[in-house]
């Protein structure tokens, strides 16, 4: 890979990955630059993906390199997936005291490319897997990781390594050795998934005890620091399904660039045992394969003596749970030490505890539901994992069972992850249909085609459908899947279906009340689209020096202008390239509606993508506005990119020499609102800049909650914010970049400010700041996704548009899912009976238009609780006036109405609007004190 400064994007199996900074030093003291690093993870990856796929990966970055050993350079340790991370790394999520929160899977040679790029140096995984419907399986695998104590090293873990292989052996495993590339060993055998981390925690922590009562002088159970001078540590903790260990093969943030890297046990035997550097390692695999592949096949290991076997050992779930191994108490005797070199059997207590004969099996199920001898279907012995581009198969069967049923299956980690379609593929963008998740099947039911005889289950006829390859857009186990489909030529996609190239969407929706976890829907995406979208990735593409099997294209330049001071940018115009791959330069909006205007044409010499600057102490721009529309006000004419709408306040950042300040949407200073965002200048490169975005506060499922928002409030008291502010931290959005080192980008078009601020902000740096993902696919699957989400809606912004602060923009549509609507608070009726004292509703009204007067549209009574209600007519008192702000008020809302000044914006909730202009069945969601009555237009039901 070249050394080069210059970004390009490369093509890796299909995924589409930007790579920039190649010629960066990640490790000083011998050079090694992220070009090579990248080469490393491209060229290991056929041994290291087996060994991490399925398994949610924790990252350690080091986005300015490790530095040396005198000073090592910053580190990150990153746990849920980045949301600038590419839509197509398949991911899954894991549940947390905070809520569930998504990890990357690393499936494939794409995904550890772009870990390489960010400098996620270090992969940790845990024991475990995921199944294809996103919940954990049990371990597959029993780790020990052996730590050398101050006055040991290497050469003792080794010996305390030989140790333990006996002890493993005679319990049916056969452990392979990995010399972790930091200090010490990591044990690894093979378990059959039949028993829970808990259950294979306690096996590891009997068998570290045994091994220190057999060896006080070398091995040390207890991770107290003032027990471990001397010794080695058996750590055992790290079978806890919440622990994850060092990924096989994957580099360190030592100050050499060493691997974990699996080792031979004649290798260990070598008196000059040491830890090995990535090109060593390359060799060593070159030369004689991967050991611990041994762990990905069948076999079954008996102990050498039989002898010192224990005929009545207990089983491993009882030494899980229910009835666990006694240790021995304080006063028992224990067994005599053996000398250092002498080779230990297994302790009584655990022989016997772990019965293994093969890996575990990802088609159990498959195989307890079909007998080979009654039916003609595959059921193969293993399962082949296979992570080239080859493996990216689909199959369509027509299974004419006791119903007719399309079974579409997807090839994902050496199995067919597989749906029911009672319908079969969608033909209609407009229409989604019922997907029903099934056993995984295995790969060699790709082309079966035959006869399942009555009585066996599903029993009927089976033919292929349609078949052929895929592009994975987006994989999220459990929750949603979007392909490319590439059928074949006269199949069913072809000549039944919507299209030979289809792009389809599998969302995950839980049925009814969410109580039915096989129900997912398919959707067709707009194959218009889809298609505009792998033409522009075509465009271009050339020969790499990446890796084998993939290709690259040039990365497309930035419109050109003021860039900011760091780069020596210029200001002249010049024509670069649009991600689309026409040439194009930004521009100043011609006459008329600045706010839908392309970027100027190529060659056009009064091409401006940047205005000029604010003088010192002007206010920052307003945000821009959205139109509220339906999925049918986006022109098909121009190309749309579609965000989660969040259901927060809008804030603008203005971030200035490592000094936060928030400003709402109508002015305000917001900053003391939320200290918890006080130091996110720290996600910032560069000295200044102005961001568009939305302060969001979650509720107890993670999910955004305005109601939970509307408690931050109006607070005077910062005590009371700070308390709120620990509780429950909002989040912050970024969307969008206004200025950089006091320059103004706002009219780059979208595609070039959003590219910008993922190039400005690393959100990995503060853990409430994240730069949401733009959606892959189009509006409906969007909608589809939003509403599984539990969100508000979507975001529809056009890519060619630029930002227009202040203004309400066509260029900007906001489709949600139930309508809600902002109002002007004009008065208010007292309440009764138990209300009486208090505000029994409020009289609300809506602006005729972009300062027009004031129309009632009706009065909500239902969704605030009695303390509001009494506190609301406090506050409402003191803006008291004698005649209604709106002239239309009908007599029996006025009979008994307190008016007062229209100053105060809230937002309600309806099911419709009336055909005379009113709101039907609102209900209260909150003040918006981010807003201005000025602010207010009716919404369009979405």
């Amino acid at each position: 890979m070249p050394a080069s400064e210059k970004p390009e994007t490369v093509l890796i199996q299909g995924r589409r990955l930007r790579l920039t900074n190649l010629g960066k030093v990640l490790y000083p003291e011998t050079g090694t630059t992220k070009a090579e690093v990248l080469a490393y993870l491209t060229e290991i990856a056929p041994v290291m993906l087996p060994h991490c796929a399925g398994r949610p990966a924790t990252r350690k970055r080091w986005p300015d390199g490790v530095g040396t050993a005198g000073q090592p350079g910053e580190v990150f340790f990153i746990k849920n997936l980045e949301p600038s991370a590419p839509e197509w790394v398949v991911r899954a999520d894991v549940g947390h005291s905070s809520g569930a929160k998504s990890y990357p899977l690393v499936d494939d040679v794409a995904t550890l490319v772009w870990l390489g790029q960010v400098a996620a140096l270090e992969v940790h995984v845990p024991q475990w897997t995921f199944r294809s419907d996103g919940e954990a399986r049990n371990p597959d695998r029993l780790v020990l990781d052996l730590d050398p104590g101050p006055g040991t090293g290497l050469a003792e873990c080794a010996e305390v390594a030989r140790l333990a292989r006996g002890l493993l052996r005679g319990m049916g495993l056969d452990p392979v050795p990995v010399t972790s590339g930091s200090k010490g060993i990591h044990l690894y055998a093979a378990l059959d998934g039949s028993n829970t981390s808990d259950q294979i925690n306690t096996v590891a922590h009997e068998l570290a005890r045994a091994m220190e009562a057999d060896h006080k002088d070398l091995v040390v159970s207890d991770m107290k620091k003032e027990l471990r001078r001397g010794k080695v540590l058996v750590d055992w903790s790290q079978n806890n399904g919440n622990k994850t260990t060092i990924a096989p093969y994957s580099l360190r943030g030592r100050p050499h660039p060493t691997v974990a890297a699996p080792r031979t046990w004649e290798e260990l035997d070598d008196p000059d045992l040491r830890h090995l550097a990535y090109p060593e390692v390359l060799e060593l695999v070159r030369r004689r394969g991967d050991p611990l592949a041994a762990l990905l096949g069948a076999y079954e290991v008996p102990y050498t003596d039989p002898g010192e076997r224990a005929a009545d050992a207990p089983a491993l779930a009882s030494a899980g749970g229910e009835t666990p191994a006694p240790a021995r108490s304080r006063g028992e005797t224990p067994a005599p030490a053996r000398s250092r070199g002498e080779t230990s059997g297994p302790p009584r207590d655990l022989t016997n505890a772990v019965a293994v004969r093969r890996r575990l099996d990802r088609l159990a199920t498959y195989r307890a539901m079909r007998d080979p001898a009654k039916t003609p279907e595959p059921v193969p012995d293993e399962v082949l994992d296979d992570y080239s581009e080859a493996a990216q198969t689909f199959v369509i069967q027509e299974h004419h069972a006791s119903r007719l049923h399309w079974d579409f299956r997807l090839a994902h980690r050496g199995v067919l992850v597989s749906w029911a379609l009672p319908k079969g593929v969608p033909t209609d963008p407009g229409r989604n249909n019922l997907a029903v998740q099934t056993e995984d099947h295995p790969m060699e039911y790709g082309t079966f085609a035959g006869t399942i005889p009555k009585g066996e289950y599903g029993g009927g006829e089976v033919a292929i459908w349609d078949s052929g390859t895929f592009e994975l857009r987006k994989w999220h186990e459990g929750r949603e899947v979007i392909v490319v489909l590439h059928g074949r030529e006269g199949g069913g996609l072809e000549t039944q279906g919507p299209g030979r190239t289809t792009q389809v969407a599998l969302i995950h929706t839980g049925g009814r009340g969410g109580q039915e976890p096989n129900q997912w829907l398919i959707h067709l995406m707009d194959p218009a689209r889809a298609g505009e979208r792998r033409t522009r990735r075509a465009a271009g593409a050339r020969p790499s020096t990446v890796a084998a099997g993939t290709s690259a294209e040039p990365e497309p330049a930035r419109a050109p202008g003021p860039r900011p001071s760091r780069r020596g940018a210029s200001t002249a115009a010049a024509p670069g390239r649009s991600p689309g791959g026409a040439t194009t330069t930004a521009a100043a909006a011609p006459e008329g509606r600045p706010d839908e205007q392309p970027a100027a044409p190529e060659g056009r010499p009064d091409a401006q993508p940047t205005a000029p600057a604010r003088a010192p102490g002007e206010r920052p721009p307003a945000p821009m506005l959205a139109t509220p529309g339906t999925a049918h006000d986006l022109s098909g004419e121009h190309e749309w990119a579609l965000e989660m709408k969040w259901d927060g306040v809008r804030a603008v950042v203005e971030v200035d020499a490592g000094t936060v300040r928030l400003v709402s949407r109508n002015g305000n200073d917001v900053t003391r609102q939320y200290p918890e965002l006080g130091d996110v200048a720290a996600t910032l490169r560069a000295h200044s800049a102005v961001l568009d975005g939305e302060i969001v506060a979650l509720d107890a499922r993670g999910r955004p909650s305005f109601g939970v928002l509307q408690k931050r409030f109006g607070l005077g008291d910062d005590r009371q914010v700070a308390r709120l502010a620990a509780a429950n931290p909002v989040r912050l959005m970024l969307f969008d970049v206004l200025e950089v080192d006091g320059e103004s980008v706002v009219r780059l078009p979208y595609d070039e400010r959003r590219a910008l601020l993922h190039e400005l902000v690393d959100p990995e740096r503060h853990r409430l700041a994240e730069i949401p993902a733009v959606f892959d696919g189009d509006v409906d699957a969007a909608m589809a996704a939003s509403r599984a989400w539990g969100l508000e809606g979507v975001m529809a912004k056009r890519r060619d548009s630029r930002y227009t602060p202040g203004r309400r923009s066509r260029a900007w549509v906001k489709i949600k899912h139930t309508l809600a609507q902002e109002v002007v608070v004009i008065g208010w009726r007292p309440g009764q009976g138990s209300r009486a004292g208090a505000v029994g509703s409020l009289l609300l009204a809506v602006p005729d238009g972009p300062g027009g007067r004031l129309r009632y549209v009706g009065r909500v009574g239902t969704g605030f609780t009695l303390k509001e209600a009494e506190q609301w007519q406090r506050d409402l008192a003191r803006d008291e006036r004698p005649d209604p702000p709106a002239p239309d008020v009908p007599r029996a809302d006025a009979r008994d109405a307190h008016w007062v000044t229209p100053s105060r914006v809230a937002e309600v909730e309806l099911s419709e609007w009336t055909t005379d202009g009113r709101l039907r069945h609102p209900r209260w969601r909150g003040w918006r004190p981010d807003k201005a009555p000025s602010d207010v237009v009716r919404e369009v039901p979405g």
